[in-house]
């Protein structure tokens, strides 16, 4: 096997350790919930996250892991992924965690649209087929008598929104932007928005060292799962990777059912397939266009 097979296959494993962190944080929060408010688990999230980087990565880059040129986009940017986290947390801790990661994956058709309207970028007709498509897919998720209600699509809604704009922001500043700052941005910024707003939050039960651990351990699954997107990243295209995020939907419906012993329905698994396919023919169609 060659060398550049050997970093693509690298690559994809990366992708997918990063999405089975990711899944994890969802059901780890979805459990917390039950017990905890959800600003302070969006707190632990950031907080350990900020932590990691400071630990692992401030010693070697030290004032460049700071270094921006636009440091008010870098926590507009930030304070969306912010409101990702809790408003997904939200949905989480109310609908089933494969529906409810299906439905947060209707992002990349929303900033198909926003590119339109945002970047001026063109919709071919293939791009438009792709997001009709995938909201019927979400539509078969939420409808009547499924395993959502409605205060939950509304928060999974706000989450994937955010997220949306949280890509076009990424999109514009990527060029210029280093990735690791643009990462740690996300930490400090959660850090400290969440820390001030403490007073507001903060009370109930305090967690024994069980459930301290598992707030923790929402900042550690975030901060791996995005530091092993970035790495992976450096060692393939991301219009080849784009398309394994997806497997955090074979994660959550694995940790969904062992934990919450819950399997989607047939129609459910359905809109699953139809966002995920819809989803991913959008990277397809950017990645030959680039081609061309």
């Amino acid at each position: 096997m060659s060398e550049a097979h050997r970093k693509v296959g690298f690559a994809v494993l990366l992708m997918l350790g990063a999405t089975l962190c990711f899944a994890a944080l969802d059901a780890t929060s979805k459990h917390l919930s039950q017990t905890y408010p959800i600003p302070m688990m969006v707190w632990g999230r950031y907080t350990f996250h900020c932590l990691m980087m400071l630990i692992f990565l401030a010693p070697s880059m030290r004032l460049q892991l700071i270094a921006t040129a636009r440091p008010m986009a870098q926590i507009a940017r930030a304070l969306m992924l912010v409101g990702t986290t809790g408003f997904s947390m939200m949905g989480f801790s109310m609908m089933p965690l494969a529906e409810s990661t299906a439905f947060l994956f209707v992002t990349p058709l929303v900033v198909v649209i926003l590119s339109h309207w945002l970047l001026k970028e063109s919709i071919s007709g293939a791009h438009w087929i792709a997001v009709i498509a995938g909201f019927c897919g979400a539509l078969l998720i939420a409808r009547p008598g499924g395993a959502l209600n409605l205060p939950g699509i509304v928060w999974m809604s706000l989450a994937a929104a955010c997220y949306a704009i949280y890509q076009i922001q990424t999109r514009q500043l990527s060029p210029t932007e280093n990735t690791v700052t643009m990462l740690f941005y996300t930490a400090l910024v959660g850090t400290v928005s969440m820390t001030l707003a403490a007073p507001l939050y903060w009370g109930g039960p305090m967690p024994d060292w069980t459930d301290a651990a598992l707030i923790a351990s929402l900042g550690i699954y975030g901060g791996t799962g995005h530091l092993m997107l970035t790495r992976a990243f450096r060692y393939a295209a991301a219009s080849f990777l784009s398309p394994f995020l997806y497997a955090q939907l074979i994660w959550a419906m694995l940790l969904g059912w062992l934990f919450y012993r819950h399997l989607p329905d047939l129609l459910s698994v359905a809109g699953i397939v139809v966002i995920a396919a819809s989803s991913i023919s959008i990277a397809l169609v950017e990645r030959f266009k680039r081609q061309a």
